[in-house]
């Protein structure tokens, strides 16, 4: 029975094989990362028109007394700076 409601339901594979539906740790809001790692601020990029993604911008250890109590102007800020950026894409499934 499950290759024939696969057959009807292409979708429902889907959800089960990413999981996507799924948000771990339970009950942590990703809308604020700074309560999950220290020294990250949630932003959005605009592509192009209509699509926008979010990210987190997580500066490193040795910069983290410095961004302590800074608002998402610094962070911007701190990306157009000289030190190196780098780009963590997590996939499509779970949640960043």
């Amino acid at each position: 029975s499950v290759p024939f409601l696969v057959r009807l339901f292409p979708s429902v594979l889907t959800k089960f094989v990413f999981l996507n539906f799924l948000a771990f740790p339970f009950f942590a809001d990703f809308r604020r990362p700074e309560l999950l790692v220290n020294n990250t601020i949630n932003l959005h990029l605009t592509t192009e028109p209509g699509v926008t993604v979010g990210i987190w911008h997580t500066v490193p250890g040795s910069r983290g007394a410095e961004a302590r109590g800074k608002d998402q102007r610094w962070y911007e800020e701190a990306l157009a700076d000289a030190h190196p950026v780098i780009i963590y894409l997590h996939g499509n499934g779970g949640t960043r």
